[in-house]
């Protein structure tokens, strides 16, 4: 998760909301990272989980990533948690709840649902503080741009 929350600055730094994702194989090689680009690439699809995803499936050349875990930052939205279920991803991990999006109980359960085709188990409040701050820090600033006319 330490990884997730790193891609998740990486993002703060280029002004995208901080989130981070990271790939791990069973055997504890990182597959693949991301970070949210959604504003950078002008792509509503540029989500932390989806590039990491599709990095983990160009490092393993293949779309299935069943021996794998899958840590994030922020709850996986409904879109992420989709493609996590279609990537094959047993685990997903994350820090923060996400009360209006999330797709992995809080407001959506696509992981973790019994009824899919593939399933996924769900780890949350895995370093919920630390992702919360980046979040609410990010969020704070913008908001004091917005006060200040300078965004």
């Amino acid at each position: 998760m330490k990884l997730a929350l790193r891609e998740a600055e990486r993002a703060m730094q280029k002004e995208e909301v901080p989130i981070g994702a990271v790939i791990v194989s069973s055997h504890g090689e990182i597959l693949g990272k991301g970070y949210n680009q959604r504003e950078s690439l002008k792509d509503p699809t540029a989500h932390a989980e989806i590039l990491a995803i599709t990095a983990a499936a160009n490092t393993r050349g293949d779309w299935r990533l069943d021996d794998t875990i899958i840590y994030v930052t922020l709850e996986p939205c409904a879109m992420c948690a989709g493609a996590i279920v279609n990537a094959r991803i047993p685990t997903v991990v994350f820090g923060a709840m996400d009360k209006t999006a999330g797709g992995c109980g809080s407001k959506f359960t696509i992981c973790g649902q019994q009824v899919m085709n593939h399933k996924t188990a769900v780890v949350s409040g895995v370093l919920e503080d630390q992702c919360q701050a980046l979040l609410t820090q990010f969020f704070e600033q913008i908001r004091s741009r917005e006060s200040n006319g300078t965004r």
